[in-house]
């Protein structure tokens, strides 16, 4: 399971990289023959804006997969673990029938948007709707196997509700840290060679 998923991961990384290079290269390039020939690609533009949708999307998947989606962890923290397992299990029972909802809509505005085109590049709208569908696919795949964790590995609910620390959090905690370290760099020195 874990090989499929780290296969998986590294196509969705390699996915979004292409949709960022291609997307610079497409914007750069428009921008210097704008400029410097007077002239540009049609369709970069139009390109562009579908690779960023595309890219945005497909993050949205990483992002949740690697638990940096925003959240408001204050009350699940005071809480017991049964609650813990209990609160998580019905806020994703929630999250996957919004996603429910995205795939019925993704799937009537993908079949819909098979007959008309993009005016610059010529492709098919489902090419858009279609993010719907992926998002939808991915984003509740990984629901239900974080639902399984909950439920079945012992201990996992812990590590499935604990939020990243904010910004502000890790600045005020980092110079701490670094005096620690560096009380402790000194301590090794002085026990090591002594004090000269």
């Amino acid at each position: 399971m874990k090989r499929i998923g780290a296969v998986l991961e590294k196509a969705l990384n390699a996915l979004m990289a292409f949709c960022l290079a291609f997307m610079s290269i497409l914007v750069f390039g428009n921008v210097v023959l704008r400029y410097a020939f007077n002239s540009g690609i049609t369709w970069s533009e139009e390109m562009s804006r579908f690779l960023f949708i595309w890219m945005s999307f497909l993050g949205a998947v990483g992002a949740l997969k690697d638990h940096d989606h925003l959240g408001v962890d204050t009350l699940v923290r005071k809480l017991p673990t049964g609650a813990k397992r209990v609160v998580f299990v019905i806020s994703n029972a929630i999250v996957l029938n919004v996603l429910y909802l995205l795939l019925d809509g993704s799937w009537k505005m993908t079949m819909s948007g098979l007959e008309s085109k993009a005016p610059a590049t010529g492709l098919p709208m489902a090419f858009i709707y279609g993010t719907g569908l992926v998002v939808s696919i991915g984003m509740g795949l990984i629901i239900l196997y974080h639902l399984y964790q909950a439920l079945f590995r012992p201990g996992a609910i812990e590590e499935l509700t604990r939020m990243k620390e904010s910004e502000e959090e890790i600045m005020t905690a980092a110079p701490v840290e670094h005096e620690a370290a560096e009380w402790a760099h000194g301590r090794t020195q002085g026990a090591a060679g002594g004090e000269r």
